[in-house]
This record gives C-alpha cells, sequence and structure tokens, in this order.
C-alpha cells in the first residue's frame, strides 16, 4: 500500500461577489425596463389594479405580436413603428472556422423611431 505524500494545493480565496437583488427588487444600476415594471408603471398612472395593468399590458403585447405575424406594421404614436422586413439570402462567415456559409432568406422585425422621439432623446 503506497501513502500519498503530496500535498492537496491550497484554495484560493473566493472572489467576492456582489449580493444578488432580492427577487422583485429594482437593481439602482439597470437600464432596462421589465414587463413587471411597465405593470406597476400602468397601474400607477392610470388607478387600475395591477392584476387589471397585467392583463392590459399583456392584451397589447399579444395584440402586436399577432399584427406582425399577420404582417402589419404596428404604428405608436410618439415612440416609433414595428414592421416585418424580408431578409435575402447572403454568404456569411462562421466565426470558429472562417468557413463560407449560405444563411437562407428570413423575416426581421424591424424599429423605426418616431421623429418626435428622437428629438425628444
Amino acid at each position: 500500500m503506497t501513502k500519498k505524500s503530496a500535498k492537496a494545493p491550497a484554495k484560493k480565496p473566493a472572489a467576492s461577489a456582489k449580493a444578488a437583488p432580492k427577487k422583485g427588487a429594482v437593481a439602482a444600476e439597470s437600464n432596462k425596463v421589465a414587463k413587471t415594471q411597465l405593470v406597476e408603471m400602468v397601474a400607477d398612472r392610470t388607478g387600475l389594479t395591477k392584476k387589471q395593468s397585467e392583463e392590459a399590458v399583456s392584451t397589447m403585447l399579444e395584440s402586436i405580436v399577432g399584427a406582425l405575424r399577420e404582417g402589419k406594421s404596428v404604428g405608436m404614436p410618439g415612440l416609433g413603428t414595428l414592421s416585418v422586413k424580408q431578409t435575402a439570402a447572403r454568404t456569411g462567415v462562421r466565426p470558429g472556422t472562417s468557413e463560407k456559409i449560405q444563411i437562407p432568406a428570413g423575416k426581421k422585425v424591424a424599429f423605426k423611431v418616431a421623429s418626435t422621439l428622437k428629438g425628444n432623446l
């Protein structure tokens, strides 16, 4: 029977990690507004309950997605216009191998910012 005489390598000190924000808490440095924050904004500004606001926001988003799926553009005054654009087939390059690949034609959602919003940013 043989004994291992080599010592185990010393553990490195753990990197200091920031404490994860509590669920539902808004991070001060975040510049993203999530659906839950939109629901809260609608509830605060309209006097609706959060449940009613959530239903209104969800219905609006579902309506926008439905219109885009039908190929319609969706105009939002003061914000901009969402529309579906056709993309042509093209040749691309695979990043890891530099191999040329064919990218098929498809569709994408485009957003054109309203001039009133663009001027106010």
